[in-house]
């Protein structure tokens, strides 16, 4: 018997790729000839690509958003918010899956409460410490609630709610031979690994060029800065060494691909890194001590909440943007690797923060549920 998903979650990538993580190992019950169709609900598909390589077949459902600030957007936004939800109705009764699994965020909402509507068994993920509003809402209809951090546990039902971690793309789990040699970087000094993220992060960027005359003698940066702020980087990193011969232990990239991103944490000494669920999970799982600078709480409250929980298990060192200075993150950098009862020490706490495959757990849930119908 042909058996269904909904997949939904979206509005950012790290609502997204936890979907498509899940949708990988949903493939590979696929493989070995279960008769499986998975669908992406939102108001787009954020990635055809990654849609296309899962077999994932998009269905457009409209949305709006709840601003968390004043916005007369807000008022018309409500309206999209019911019209999604009588379109989700709709659209989930012709497909009428076995299960709807949800990432949260704002598209999820209308598409879960159409779930609990059709009375279609409803999984949910949280990725922070703090649930969301959208998963909040979604928690009450639930099944399953599958958590990060034990943290958001304060959230939902204790009955139905199971600690997993993050779903990671196969890409971030794949060991890899060698990554040192593969991103063709030299292999004299330790690397230090910089990530603002996707788009980099302007005040990491500022931190590390301000660095470079203290941390290149001793290591290799490889520093990913966002594609809008590559060529801006390698210029001003150029104008702000002293000793120009040092830049050849510089390597600037504005973007990483999957691969390259395992490659380099798997290549990596020590990552200095912004605080994103996803992020903190990857750098967990490859057993790296880190440094992690949170976006500011006025900005994010999720990435400062991370950072914390994170720090709490030993794994890694958080410092506020706000009190950033070079001579700061040189010293922490200096503390962790000149120490090795300390780096030791950090790195088995990561692995053991990582966990097991969070995205195989929840695959596995999802087709026994989907076998209840058989």
């Amino acid at each position: 018997m042909k058996k269904r998903i909904v997949l939904v979650g979206g509005g950012s990538g790290g609502h997204f790729y936890p979907v498509i993580a899940v949708a990988e190992r949903l493939n590979d019950y696929k493989a070995q000839g279960t008769d499986l169709e998975l669908y992406y609900m939102g108001p787009e598909p954020y990635s055809q690509d990654d849609l296309d390589a899962n077999n994932i077949t998009f269905v457009s459902i409209p949305t709006g958003k709840r601003r968390k600030y004043f916005s007369v957007l807000n008022f018309f936004d409500l309206f999209k918010v019911f019209f999604g939800l009588f379109f989700a109705v709709w659209k989930l009764y012709k497909i009428y899956p076995d299960v709807v699994f949800s990432k949260g965020g704002y598209t999820s909402v209308p598409v879960v409460l159409a779930a609990w509507f059709l009375r279609i068994p409803i999984m949910v993920h949280e990725s922070d410490t703090k649930a969301g509003s959208a998963n909040k809402l979604g928690g009450k209809f639930a099944r399953y609630i599958a958590i990060a951090f034990d943290d958001a546990a304060k959230d939902f039902p204790v009955t139905k709610t199971a600690l997993v971690g993050i779903p990671m793309r196969k890409a971030f789990l794949d060991e890899v031979q060698d990554p040192i040699q593969q991103l063709q970087l030299p292999t004299e000094k330790p690397l230090i690994f910089v990530t603002g993220g996707s788009i980099g992060a302007q005040k990491i960027n500022s931190l590390i060029m301000e660095s470079l005359d203290d941390l290149l003698p001793n290591y290799t940066i490889l520093h990913q800065t966002g594609e809008k702020n590559e060529e801006t980087v390698r210029l001003t990193s150029s104008q702000l060494i002293t000793d120009t011969s040092l830049l050849a232990r510089y390597f600037v990239k504005g973007s990483l691909n999957a691969t390259e991103m395992n490659l380099a944490q798997s290549a990596a000494s020590i990552i200095v890194s912004r605080a994103g669920t996803g992020t903190i999970f990857e750098i967990a799982h490859k057993g790296k001590p880190s440094i992690v600078i949170p976006i500011p709480e006025d900005v994010s409250h999720d990435q400062r909440t991370n950072a914390y929980a994170y720090a709490r298990s030993g794994a890694a060192s958080v410092l506020e943007e706000a009190n950033l200075t070079d001579g700061l993150l040189t010293s922490e950098i200096t503390r962790i690797m000149g120490d090795q009862e300390t780096y030791k020490a950090m790195s088995s706490a990561a692995k053991a923060f990582a966990g097991d495959d969070a995205a195989a757990t929840i695959a596995k849930t999802l087709i026994e549920v989907t076998e209840e119908h058989v």
